[in-house]
């Protein structure tokens, strides 16, 4: 009833309001010689158009009064023309780009156009993606807005090759990427690291690159399944903006402002702001949001910007571990709503983000970016885990208390630029970085005994989960004071080079190298029962010396390129990464990281004049240094923390990338991936081979179309189809070869689902309205963290976004 009523009164001062200008604008965008360019991105108040082979465009514009035209191309100037309406249809003269020798970063994606002639700031070093020996993925803001999207979770299901793997508790979001977990240390902000806790806010979102497979030449210490960078709005020397509200099932409502312009000639702003309240499908669980984005761009001179970037989350939820599991496997007996943590659980996180980034024009051919950020991380959690019940529903439920607090720094310098030697051409990049960073963890003494205020126990109550809100058992919040905490300090520091050498125009290759430090300092702990400090150690072994573990990897990359024509590119690369590992060695050493081999080959084709994106990529991963448990004659495991590079992993894969405009209005993007990832080799008590590891994904697929009509009583009509394929995986646990032995299943398979969502909207004017349907056919399947998290996929549902630009 609130979400009608609100619609209803928006619909209202929609109908009343001062009716606006619209026009459709003609004209033609040519170089200074008189030669109509093609490819043209023509963009104002959130429509945009490409120019056709001639150089000529039509482009619809709701708008009071003035407007402003902007002009963008790859290797062009860049142009804002100011417009006065001449009614239902103006026409201009035409419109001159310049010639632009200056590097380029990157030229905003806009549709679903193709991705191959644009330039990513995740890549660093200016090289055109269908130059970038690697495959590459954007989801821009184009899908963003028309998917509705709210997480990060909603943008990667239409990345392929990238999975989300788990849903821990509701806490965190995991996703895979061939067939490896990304952490915090795959996962940027405009280029800076950043922490996926509470849930990355995605209203601020302009796009997210995926550079997918190794990327340790340009960042160091990154698992190798891919890095994915968040690319926030900038400000805008053109005042604008857009107040939308969101509205959804389960009721979600969600007001989201977006305001940018300019100060003067030199400064431009802009500040993005939302708040969220959400209900959910299961029982008891509700979150409350709260996000701000302000920030500053400052022109220093024509060669030399500064900008300055702050975000602040606070996101409070209930953790829920879903319907877990009943004697170790998934009972469907548990309904999709069961909720089974204490009534009062609670997750509460604030994450704030600080950047300046500096660029500088040396001439034409060279370029510096320097930027420095931080980032801070809290998190406080009270409430039941593990939700495992005997096969008879029967379960304990323990509690635990937790907070951790996060502080990192990040510094990084990057020069790029163009050189020649002879009629050689070589793009080179080099670059350093720093990370800092201190987390301290807090453990809590948890007084759970209700008759006893005193007895240390964790102990809440025992429920049968197939009995109707077993939760409500028992409702009182124990008591727990502070035990420990515990500081830790890890610096990591590197230096790389990187040339791209275009032998010919068909001809070219790429090397690189980098060098990585990581040291891990030996943790400060706290006692607050009597006040004492301690050192908490890096080993655990009493006879190995002590002090801080230090880690050192060299990281090369080495691609040939082959350029048939400009539209099509192959391409066969190798790099590697490095793991950490714990533990040390026979002879007490700490163990050195595993050095990760990557090898990939891919096609990238653009067809049909650009309008159509088609890349296919092969990789296989190899780790022939896998760290194992050392065992004795007699295939015992004596010492834990002693290991040995004896074991191999491997992982295989397939990813198929589509994207484009087909024709005007109809806009279309999906693909498939598959993974097998899996250990070659292990010891006799190590896990065993050839099974697919628990947490990876066999097959994803998606497919999204989305038409707007373009004449007609219904222009501005726009409507939508997307589908998402999610394949087997294993949840649980890998089985061991004494697992096997003693008949036993760790292992829990799920089963393959595919979902479906249909999009509706309207734009009139400087209105827009847009609806979604999501899971249309009410698919029920799941998300497993291991055998205790398991999340039930969201039923059927609705979502509705209605829109005003100014």
């Amino acid at each position: 009833m609130r979400v009608a009523k609100i619609l209803i009164l928006l619909l209202m001062l929609s109908a009343g309001s001062t009716a606006f200008g619209q026009t459709t604008v003609k004209g033609k965008v040519v170089n200074p010689t008189g030669k109509g360019l093609a490819e043209v991105n023509i963009s104002s108040n959130g429509n945009s158009v490409k120019t056709n082979s001639t150089g000529h465009f039509e482009l619809y514009v709701a708008q009071p009064g003035q407007f402003v035209l902007v002009l963008s191309a790859i290797g062009f100037e860049s142009r804002n023309i100011q417009v006065n309406p001449e009614g239902l249809e103006t026409k201009v003269a035409d419109l001159i780009l310049n010639d632009n020798h200056n590097s380029i970063d990157s030229v905003d994606v806009v549709g679903y156009h193709t991705v191959n002639d644009k330039k990513l700031a995740v890549g660093k070093g200016g090289i055109l993606v269908r130059d970038l020996p690697q495959s590459v993925q954007i989801i821009n803001a184009q899908v963003i807005r028309d998917q509705q999207v709210n997480r990060l979770s909603d943008v990667l299901k239409n990345a392929n090759g990238v999975a989300l793997g788990a849903n821990r508790g509701g806490v965190n979001e995991n996703f895979f990427a061939r067939g490896y977990s990304l952490g915090s240390n795959n996962i940027f902000k405009n280029g800076a690291r950043t922490n996926n806790g509470g849930s990355i806010e995605a209203s601020t979102l302009e796009s997210v690159e995926i550079l997918k497979g190794s990327a340790a030449l340009l960042y160091g210490g990154v698992s190798g399944g891919a890095v994915l960078n968040l690319v926030t709005k900038k400000p805008k020397f053109e005042y604008g903006g857009e107040v939308s509200m969101r509205m959804g099932s389960f009721n979600q409502y969600k007001p989201i402002v977006d305001v940018y312009g300019p100060i003067s000639d030199k400064l431009a702003f802009r500040v993005v702001g939302t708040g969220e309240y959400a209900e959910s499908y299961r029982d008891n669980v509700e979150s409350k949001r709260f996000y701000v984005n302000p920030s500053l761009l400052y022109k220093i001179s024509e060669k030399s910007t500064l900008n300055a970037m702050f975000d602040y989350l606070k996101s409070d939820f209930t953790p829920d571990f879903g319907i877990g599991s009943v004697g170790g496997k998934i009972d469907e007996r548990v309904g999709r709503n069961t909720y089974l943590n204490t009534e009062w659980a609670y997750n509460k996180t604030n994450s704030s983000n600080g950047q300046l980034a500096f660029s500088q024009e040396f001439s034409s051919n060279w370029k510096l970016d320097v930027n420095a950020s931080y980032q801070n991380y809290t998190r406080n959690y009270y409430g039941a885990e593990r939700i495992q019940a005997a096969e008879n529903g029967n379960m304990p439920r323990a509690l635990n208390r937790t907070q951790s607090d996060e502080l990192s720094f990040n510094q990084q310098a990057n020069l790029n630029g163009t050189i020649f030697t002879g009629k050689i051409k070589h793009q080179v990049l080099v670059g350093a970085d720093f990370d800092q960073s201190k987390t301290k963890n807090y453990a809590f003494d948890i007084f759970a005994n209700p008759l006893s205020d005193t007895t240390v126990i964790n102990a809440y109550d025992n429920i049968n989960i197939f009995e109707k809100d077993a939760y409500k058992s028992r409702t009182d919040i124990p008591k727990a004071n502070l035990k420990t905490r515990t500081t830790t300090d890890v610096y990591r520091y590197g230096a790389f080079a990187q040339d791209l050498i275009s032998l010919t125009d068909k001809f070219k290759v790429l090397v690189g190298i980098r060098y990585t430090r990581q040291i891990n300092k030996e943790g400060q702990g706290y006692l607050y029962s009597n006040g004492s400090s301690y050192v908490v150690r890096n080993m655990t072994k009493d006879s190995l010396p002590l002090g801080d573990k230090i880690e050192s990897a060299w990281s090369p990359k080495f691609a040939f390129i082959y350029q048939p024509i400009k539209s099509t590119t192959f391409y066969v690369s190798y790099a590697n990464n490095f793991t950490p590992n714990s533990g040390y060695d026979r002879e007490f050493r700490p163990m050195t990281p595993s050095i990760i081999d990557h090898y990939e080959a891919g096609v990238k084709n653009e067809l049909f004049a650009g309008r159509l994106t088609a890349n296919l990529t092969w990789y296989r991963i190899v780790n022939d240094r896998f760290a194992q448990s050392v065992m004795d004659e007699n295939g015992n495991i004596a010492d834990s923390n002693m290991k040995e590079f004896t074991g191999k992993t491997a992982s295989d894969g397939l990813e198929l990338d589509v994207t484009g405009t087909i024709v005007n209005g109809l806009e279309v993007m999906g693909g498939y991936a598959y993974n097998f990832m899996r250990y070659l080799e292990t010891n006799d008590k190590g896990s065993v081979e050839d099974v697919r590891l628990v947490g990876t994904t066999a097959h994803t697929g998606n497919a999204s179309v989305f038409y707007t009509f373009q004449q007609g009583g219904v222009r501005g009509l726009k409507l939508g189809f997307s589908t998402y394929y999610t394949g087997k995986r294993n949840a649980g646990w890998n089985n061991t070869k004494v697992n096997v032995s003693k008949n036993e299943d760790r292992l829990i398979p799920i089963d393959p689902f595919t979902t479906f969502d249909f999009s509706a909207g309207y734009t009139y004017r400087n209105w827009s309205i847009l609806g979604k349907i999501s899971n249309i056919s009410n698919e029920f399947n799941y998300y497993v963290h291991e055998n205790y998290s398991v999340n039930p996929i969201p039923p059927r549902s609705f979502t509705t976004t209605l829109s005003y630009r100014f």
